[in-house]
């Protein structure tokens, strides 16, 4: 601690024959005052500790020990505790680290970490602290907190209790500078809930749940919510320019191109630690940020013969389906895992993988045989390197056990393709043949819910795979190929759709995928499932030559052909439409409406959106200008347990009947309202035109002119007698034939 120079006062001098100003000691504080920044930057002060005795208290400290150990070097000598005068412990404790960035370490990582069920660390810098002080932030005397009043919030899930009382969805739109939130109105227009101006500077986005929808600015990123659409969470990361939720929304990361620069005044939320850094994780509830990162150099080439790398992967941080960690990837070395919240990394370690050059987490929790709930899994695959064959393997977080590997040869790429359910894996490998001068691509499906995670290799497919989409909740799986050359090309290539599914198993296992049918001659480059499966659209998008969409039944209740018997579908398509300038394709949550648009971002040629009902029946076209982006609500997951879901649908044309009275007395009445409206406006002109007779009837009297003009003019005959009938006779050939006389 800084030595006091009370001994200056104390010293034997009148204070009247000298000024305060007058006292020169500068040359005493150069010699005796420590610099804080110098001397207190490896200490941290630590709060919220238990009351304990003299006899306690070295128990305390190494209990407490095991926590800071893990954070940096300290000792129980290096952990100053100081007791009351009642012999009790003051519930804080000092503990100097060997470097001052362990110091900042122990403050990022043990703040707000439970020390046991009663007690929670509150841990910062000695230096702050006393800055605090200094600056007049802490006062000398203590001041009872103030309780604020109760406030209550708003639901920030009240959407889902449509007013109308029909289960409608919401979109978000963004045209022009004005974003607005609307209800779904089917075949009418939508129903305006909110339209703002210049609410977002970039972009906007929904959370996951939908509790949230997101604007981006310059200063960082707003989320908004509830009722009254009021900003309930800011996140002041300046430029950013793209974001990620996990799952749950419990955290968010942002990035921004541009170096975090942290001003000399300082930040509102982001600390010294987070200059020069792009991208910030974040926790949503508190609005603070767990940790901060830079870019990481991605290598210029790939390893021996893979593809390179995509110049910005995105997202950079990928989430476990539980939240409870995010990992990063290292290409060709490793990948780091971060447990949630404290953002330490696993073990203090990465995990090194030679050559690793990508991975996936599992986007449920795997229900596997022996295996402990809160495992977590994720794929990876690396490449050949020398004589090593390329590798798929499945990791378990956090034993960081190897669950399956798979070893493959001649691989110039794959990608890796998770069903929703995390009952499969799909490994798309494009591989070469010896003189790399052909090229054919295999899917290696895991089986993760089976004993061992057997792997099958569906029928090579000769042509390059484009597209590849799981069923949501389900087992069926769509691709798109092509035999001619891929990338930017001035004509889009011809390309193909198949369609696979299990054949028919006995019992409740699921049998061997087979192809069910192809689809030759095609534009088609996109696939996008419905939310609740079954159906599907195949579109061509972003082709300024071809904007297709087809919109097709895997489970067609009509005949099924004799090919498809022993298959788990029935292929049907049921609609086809087209959308000039066709950029984006969006299912609605309940899968029961489709929105496409084409984006003012990509071209300016006839920019707006048509919606689609499942089936492919266009039930509104909206040009818009300016139109810019199209994003449906997302629902949070029902709560409802299974067995309630299967009595719903065991029971469904019940409901359906009360249903379809409903939009029968909806329609009756949407049309009683037109005829009134009809009606009203034809007695409103009835009314104006019989005012206006009358004004027009009293003008002509008052100048003497007769009262109806027209029968002055017309000379009616004085007897039936004169009157003359002439009559007209009008010859029409009706038909008219030609005959040869021989």
């Amino acid at each position: 601690m800084a030595p006091s120079f009370d001994h200056l006062r104390d010293a034997d001098v009148d204070e009247d024959d000298y000024d305060e100003d007058e006292i020169d000691i500068s040359d005493l504080r150069e010699k005796y005052e420590v610099q804080l920044e110098q001397g207190y930057d490896t200490f941290v002060v630590i709060d919220g500790l238990p009351e304990v005795t003299e006899e306690q208290k070295p128990k305390l400290i190494k209990f407490l020990l095991k926590k800071l150990t893990q954070v940096g070097k300290t000792r129980e000598d290096l952990v100053y505790m100081p007791m009351g005068e009642d012999g009790k412990s003051l519930r804080f404790a000092f503990a100097e680290f060997s470097s001052p960035a362990e110091a900042a370490a122990a403050v990022r990582q043990l703040d707000m970490v439970p020390l046991d069920k009663k007690h929670t660390l509150r841990v910062n810098k000695m230096t702050d602290i006393d800055r605090y002080g200094r600056e007049g932030r802490v006062d000398d005397q203590y001041v009872p907190p103030k309780i604020e009043e109760f406030t209550e919030k708003e639901h920030l899930r009240s959407f889902l209790a449509d007013p109308s009382g029909r289960g409608r969805d919401q979109f978000a739109m963004y045209r022009g500078d004005s974003v607005g939130v609307f209800w779904n109105g089917e075949k009418e227009s939508p129903e305006t809930i909110v339209d703002r101006q210049h609410w977002t500077e970039s972009f906007i986005q929904w959370s996951p749940l939908g509790s949230y929808l997101v604007s981006v600015h310059q200063q960082g990123v707003q989320l908004w919510g509830g009722a009254s659409w009021s900003r309930q969470k800011r996140f002041a990361h300046p430029f950013v320019n793209m974001l990620d939720f996990s799952p749950g929304e419990k955290y968010i990361v942002t990035w921004s191109n541009r170096p975090i620069s942290i001003p000399d005044e300082g930040h509102p939320q982001l600390s010294l630690d987070e200059d020069g850094k792009n991208y910030v994780i974040w926790d949503v509830e508190t609005a603070k940020p767990l940790r901060s990162f830079a870019n990481l150099d991605i290598p210029a080439t790939a390893t021996d013969g893979a593809k390179p790398p995509p110049k910005f992967p995105w997202p950079a941080f990928k989430w476990s389906a539980d939240e409870k960690y995010v990992a990063r990837l290292t290409q060709g070395s490793s990948i780091s895992v971060y447990e949630l919240p404290r953002m330490n990394l696993l073990d203090k370690t990465t995990i090194k993988i030679d050559g690793v050059m990508d991975f996936e987490w599992a986007p449920a929790t795997p229900q596997r045989e022996g295996v402990k709930q809160h495992e977590q899994l994720f794929c990876y695959w690396t490449p050949e390197i020398g004589s090593n064959p390329a590798k798929v393997g499945l990791m378990s977080i956090p034993s960081k056990q190897i669950v399956r590997t798979l070893n493959l040869f001649s691989v110039t790429d794959a990608k890796l393709h998770w069903q929703s359910d995390a009952t499969y894996l799909s490994v798309k490998v494009d591989r070469h043949s010896k003189s790399k001068k052909s090229q054919a691509t295999t899917l290696e499906i895991f089986r993760i819910k089976e004993k061992g995670v057997p792997v099958e290799v569906v029928d090579t497919i000769k042509d390059t795979v484009i597209n590849f989409a799981w069923e949501p909740k389900g087992d069926r799986f769509v691709i798109i190929t092509t035999s001619e050359p891929t990338g930017p090309t001035a004509v889009p290539p011809k390309t193909s759709v198949s369609f696979f599914c299990p054949e028919k198993a006995k019992g409740q296992a699921v049998g061997n995928f087979k192809h069910l049918r192809t689809l030759e001659k095609k534009n088609s480059n996109a696939i996008y499932w419905s939310p609740r499966g079954r159906f599907v659209v195949v579109a061509t998008v972003a082709n300024a030559q071809n904007s297709d969409l087809e919109f097709y039944d895997l489970d067609f209740e009509g005949e099924k052909p004799e090919s498809d018997k022993d298959l788990t579908a029935n292929l049907q398509l049921m609609n086809t439409a087209d959308h000039y300038g066709l950029t984006d394709i969006q299912w609605d949550p309940a899968g029961r409406y489709v929105a496409s648009w084409a984006s003012v971002w990509k071209h300016s040629m006839e920019n707006g959106y048509h919606i689609y009902d499942f089936r492919g029946e266009q039930l509104r076209e909206e040009p818009v200008e300016k139109f810019r982006q199209l994003a449906w609500r997302p629902r949070p997951p029902t709560l409802l347990s299974k067995e309630e879901q299967k009595q719903i649908r065991k029971n469904l044309r019940e409901y359906s009947k009360a249903f379809e009275q409903e939009d029968a007395e909806r329609g009756a009445s949407a049309d009683l309202a037109v005829v009134e409206a009809r009606r009203r406006m034809l007695d409103e002109w009835l009314a104006w035109r019989a005012s206006v007779d009358e004004e027009v009837e009293e003008e002509r009297l008052e100048r003497g002119l007769p009262v109806n003009p027209i029968e002055g003019l017309i000379e009616q005959p004085d007897s039936e007698e004169e009157q003359q009938v002439i009559e007209e006779i009008v010859e029409e050939v009706i038909e008219e034939t030609e005959e040869i006389v021989p």
